[in-house]
């Protein structure tokens, strides 16, 4: 392995914990420069230490401000929490002209404690590959994916440091005046909305799973995997501007050419805030499409176990498809997704996908995992104090030593970059 070089890191939005500023402290010490742009009260809130600059301008500013920072620090890489906020494009737009490396990191295509860590994109703009031959060469060697959970996800945590980070954007607005959020809602209404749902959600649990059973015992059914309003990567790497349109559409295709006697049940995102009326929203879709008694809507309930009795998933470009695809499950992705590849995902029209979509290629399903859990991945969590070590450490070794989009032969831990 060649000898790093140094290099200056920029890095912006991060997620709602101090992952970013846990990730600078090891790049600074691995020899790195590193600089943190603050947008909102929310960046300050979760940065730790000095080198960091507040960025107060207006957006028509923001990519002139960019160009002369990349400049006077000669900034080599930018690293940032998903590529399309709007920030966040026009600083790419900058950082490309001056052949700056971009880095982009969210929640894992794995879940739950995987983190990804990607060159340029994700889903749609990722460069990882879609041709069958080239995801088998790439996976060649490699190990299966390491399915025993490390570092457990912690509701409590997520909650509590995303009502610090969006509400002390939304509250403080005068520190950084031309801030705009990425979100659709305003964060006071989200949260109390979510609070009210989050007491309804053992009842609703309940209710999820008899229904599930139910229509398991007595037809074969479909599985539409939704989205959050305000996750920005079902509006960045999709035509849609909501998920009222896709259910719609995938309600008035199930309609008129899924078997009779087939179901289909809408099941709802574990974060979604309730804002929205989804059980009368997908009653009024069944009943404009003659189709009630046939479509159901469920708010909980175990993913897996209803994935493994049913026929297919529709999604936008949910996560859920990776977990079909390894369960065999069929899969069509509306939308732009990492995982809409030939032998993958059904390449046909969702109007024949009811009736005509095979299980996915096992042997290319599996070497899809392993080279993407490997290329693409860290192991870690955003909200366990553990799983941010892991990934701060993991994340650091890949940008240290250059191995973004690179396999690497095991997860990647702590010892690794110690051992470096």
């Amino acid at each position: 392995m060649p000898a790093p070089r140094h290099r200056h890191f920029v890095l912006l939005q991060g997620p709602t914990n101090f992952l970013f500023a846990k990730l600078a402290a090891r790049l600074h010490a691995l020899g790195h420069g590193v600089l943190r742009v603050n947008v909102c009260v929310g960046d300050r809130v979760f940065w730790k230490g000095p080198h960091a600059v507040d960025y107060r301008g207006t957006p028509g500013d923001w990519r002139a401000f960019a160009d002369a920072l990349f400049a006077r620090h000669g900034t080599t890489d930018l690293v940032l929490l998903g590529e399309k906020r709007e920030h966040h494009r026009v600083a790419i737009e900058a950082a490309r002209a001056r052949g700056i490396a971009v880095t982009v990191t969210d929640f894992g295509y794995l879940r739950p404690d995987w983190i990804v860590v990607e060159r340029d994109g994700m889903n749609g703009a990722s460069r990882f590959p879609r041709e069958r031959e080239a995801i088998l060469e790439m996976a060649a060697g490699l190990p299966p994916i390491e399915r025993r959970v490390l570092f457990p996800h912690r509701a409590m945590n997520q909650a509590l440091w995303d009502m610090a980070f969006h509400l002390s954007s939304a509250l403080v607005p005068f520190a950084y005046p031309h801030f705009r959020r990425h979100t659709l809602n305003h964060p006071v209404p989200n949260y109390l909305s979510t609070g009210a749902r989050l007491l309804r959600s053992r009842s609703e649990g309940r209710r999820a799973r008899a229904l599930a059973n139910a229509v398991a015992a007595r037809s074969p059914y479909y599985v539409f995997a939704m989205q959050m309003e305000d996750d920005f990567s079902l509006r960045g790497y999709s035509p849609y501007p909501d998920l009222d349109t896709p259910m719609r559409e995938a309600v008035r295709s199930f309609a008129a050419h899924a078997a009779p006697a087939s179901e289909l049940i809408f099941k709802l995102h574990p974060l979604d805030p309730g804002l929205k009326r989804w059980r009368s929203r997908v009653s009024a879709m069944a009943r404009e499409a003659s189709v009630e008694g046939r479509v159901h809507f469920i708010d909980g309930g175990h993913l897996d176990a209803l994935l493994r009795g049913s026929r297919g998933l529709v999604t936008v470009n949910s996560t859920a498809g990776v977990r079909a695809l390894e369960l065999g499950v069929p899969v069509l992705a509306l939308g732009e997704a990492i995982y809409r590849a030939p032998g993958l995902a059904f390449e046909g029209p969702l109007d024949s996908f009811w009736n005509e979509a095979p299980a996915p290629d096992a042997r290319l399903a599996e070497a899809w995992l392993r080279a993407a859990g490997a290329a693409l991945h860290v192991r870690g969590s955003f909200y366990d104090a553990a799983g941010i070590e892991a990934a701060a450490e993991g994340m650091a070794y890949r940008l240290h030593h250059d191995l973004v989009n690179q396999p690497l032969p095991q997860p990647l831990r702590g010892e690794l970059l110690r051992a470096s």
